[in-house]
């Protein structure tokens, strides 16, 4: 239930008296009769937001304007001086504003040069009650920007570039330096599905119990650790095995040059086993298949290899692929010698290089806040060497390397190429994946990660059924991530089939929560958390979610009737296409005379014979069928007054950009070009 608050206690918040109060309510037409009257939610927080807006504005009066007594003339005539001050101040600094859609009044406010306080009463007075966070769409934009004579011109906002420099120092460095540059230890993942036997077989190569440690035998964080093997090193990341850790896995991929991909022989290929390889590839590095448990009675290493190639497309090199196969036993050590110098002779064909010596630079692969020893981070050295009392900075953090621990967990003062280390000496928690550089100084340091910060912030995604084109796209594949309510299971379940029949061969519907009941905070939260687009059917909104909807600028859409909901949906798949450029010709014209004027160049006087033609037009120039030119207009004229837009039967002159060869006779043809929307192509169903 909606709570609600007597004139008194609002006005012993806003430190002001009962009666100041009554007399603000009066001016903006709201009816309190006396201080123990009751306001509802919607004027307490206009009447907060005014007050919060007024003392965090400088060109705002601090107080609110309370109802003048009458006083002497010369007291009311400073009062008048003084309020013509104020509106001074409230006048608009521009007359013309660039916004993108979907910003919040406050943003909109301060492009306006107008005070949020202002706005806010002006359109409380028209019986409009928002606040500073409210979200505003394209026609409020237009409507409130109109109100103070100011023109709205919307742009297309775009995500900040994260500008790296050290990134590209680096890059440069190896451009500059290739001769210098050596061959590198590997780094390889154990990659797989649960109980196939990943940990069991890094504890194999390290000779020790590492499975044993473990809860329930499962590796629960990533570690790195260095092994010799005929006298070569090779770093080895574990990954963990259980589903609840695919994130977790996606980091050992990419951090990695080689990934082993282990399959039992007694189980094949499982589900995980396929994810593990999806991220391996999206890493693009080469993959090591080892068979596991081939001492097991049941195991069928043949069938295995069958299942590789039917689920995963993995071609054995033992039958004419590029993927190395190597049968193992992690259990009794049958095959791993085969494993590791298989390992060490992909890493030489791929020639994994780095610079041995200079500044580091590494990956983090793991970070975490240590009760007792603060933030620190698992990193694997990619070039160069990490020493004590080296300044560094690892993405939005920095700091100064105040110990390193080897993966036994022993003190170090140095570490080399591919070496996995545990660093001590940041400022925040790291976050995974993120390079560390080594800097010269502090001072350097905190630079760069307050830039680097400070370009990470982009405006939040606001997600609109109407505008859900620009921010669904994600690298080409184009989601629309939907919400659904209904007030019965019934009408839920008609729902979902109905939606899920509009099937789009190239956009993918996502229904990614459906319930039953009003929408509630909580389905505003996941919409905001995944750009999805509440609907509702036949129900209604919990208190306050209307309000939260609006601060994370989630959209929320109602229907009573089934259809006008569809409808909307294949409306805004049309939205998600990418739209084809079509030329539509708006006019004919045959040039009649050309015009040489000084300073201004040749202009051609024609006569408009069907259509028309605007300035913003662009035209071809045709010479007995042949097209001679094809480009814009500089200049339209009607007799000696410059225009617009003619039409047919008018007589006009143009001036054309880069053209002057006109001569009489000359057909020229208008034309603009269009952005049409394409309508998706519907899969056929039974």
């Amino acid at each position: 239930m909606e709570k609600k608050i007597r004139v008194y206690e609002l006005a012993k918040r806003l430190k002001m008296t009962s009666k100041d109060l009554l007399e603000e309510l009066e001016d903006l037409g709201v009816e309190a009769k006396n201080h123990m009257s009751t306001l509802d939610s919607s004027t307490v927080d206009m009447l907060m937001e005014i007050y919060s807006s007024e003392e965090e504005e400088e060109e705002v009066v601090k107080k609110i304007p309370t109802k003048k007594p009458k006083v002497k003339p010369r007291i009311e005539k400073e009062e008048m001086e003084e309020e013509e001050k104020e509106e001074e101040v409230e006048k608009p600094q521009k007359s013309e504003i660039e916004v993108s859609e979907n910003v919040t009044l406050r943003e909109l406010c301060e492009k306006m040069g107008i005070s949020t306080s202002k706005v806010i009463k002006d359109l409380f007075m028209e019986g409009k009650a928002l606040t500073i966070n409210t979200v505003l769409d394209e026609e409020a934009i237009k409507e409130i920007a109109q109100k103070y004579s100011i023109h709205v011109k919307f742009v297309s906002a775009q995500k900040q570039k994260v500008s790296d420099p050290l990134k590209e120092e680096f890059e440069k460095l190896y451009s500059q330096k290739k001769n210098e540059l050596v061959e590198r230890p590997p780094v390889v993942t154990i990659m797989g599905h649960v109980d196939h036997g990943k940990t069991t077989l890094l504890d194999k190569i390290r000779k020790t119990r590492v499975a044993e440690k473990e809860v329930g035998g499962i590796t629960q964080s990533i570690g790195a650790y260095k092994v010799k093997v005929n006298g070569k090193s090779i770093t080895f990341i574990d990954t963990p095995g259980h589903e609840a850790f695919t994130e977790m896995r996606a980091r050992g991929a990419q951090a990695t040059d080689v990934v082993v991909l282990v399959v039992a022989a007694d189980d094949g290929v499982m589900p995980q086993t396929i994810e593990a390889y999806d991220h391996a590839k999206t890493a693009g590095v080469p993959v090591v298949v080892a068979i596991n448990k081939i001492d097991k009675p049941n195991a069928n290493v043949e069938l295995t290899k069958q299942e590789l190639v039917n689920k995963l497309n993995i071609v054995p090199d033992d039958w004419g692929g590029d993927t190395p196969i190597v049968p193992i036993s992690a259990k009794s050590g049958v095959g791993i010698d085969e494993l590791l110098e298989m390992i060490l002779l992909v890493a030489e064909l791929r020639e994994i290089k780095c610079l041995p010596k200079g500044k580091a630079r590494g990956v983090i692969i793991e970070s975490k806040l240590d009760k007792f020893r603060g933030p620190i981070a698992t990193v694997i050295i990619k070039d160069g060497i990490l020493k004590l009392g080296d300044y560094f900075v690892a993405g939005k953090t920095y700091g100064k390397v105040k110990s390193l621990l080897d993966d036994n967990g022993k003190r170090i003062k140095e570490a080399h190429p591919s070496d996995p280390v545990v660093v001590l000496g940041f400022q925040e928690v790291p976050d995974t994946n993120s390079m560390l550089y080594v800097v010269s100084n502090q001072k350097e340091a905190k630079d760069y990660a307050e830039k680097y910060a400070e370009s990470l912030k982009t405006k939040p995604k606001h997600v609109r059924l109407d505008n859900i084109y620009e921010l669904s796209q994600t690298e080409g594949q184009k989601i629309l991530n939907l919400i659904v309510k209904a007030d019965t299971f019934g009408a839920l379940g008609a729902l979902k089939t109905a939606i899920q029949k509009i099937e789009p061969e190239e956009i993918k519907i996502e229904i990614i929560h459906a319930g039953i009941g009003n929408v509630n905070i909580n389905d505003v939260l996941l919409a905001s958390a995944t750009q999805g687009v509440i609907l509702g059917f036949r129900v209604g909104n919990e208190p306050r979610t209307k309000a939260k909807a609006e601060q994370l600028g989630v959209q929320i859409r109602i229907y009573d009737v089934i259809f006008e909901l569809l409808d909307d949906i294949k409306a805004a798949l049309s939205g998600m296409m990418e739209p084809e450029i079509v030329e539509e010709v708006t006019g004919h014209a045959r040039v009649l005379q050309v015009f040489n004027i000084s300073k201004t160049g040749k202009i051609a006087g024609f006569q408009l014979y069907d259509g028309s033609v605007e300035k913003s037009c662009k035209v071809r120039v045709y010479r007995n069928k042949e097209l001679i030119f094809d480009g814009t207009i500089e200049t339209l004229k009607h007799f000696k007054e410059d225009v617009d837009y003619l039409e047919a039967p008018q007589e006009g002159g143009l001036k054309l950009k880069d053209f002057e060869g006109f001569e009489s006779g000359d057909e020229l043809e208008f034309y603009v070009l269009k952005e049409v929307k394409k309508a998706p192509t519907y899969k056929k169903t039974n």
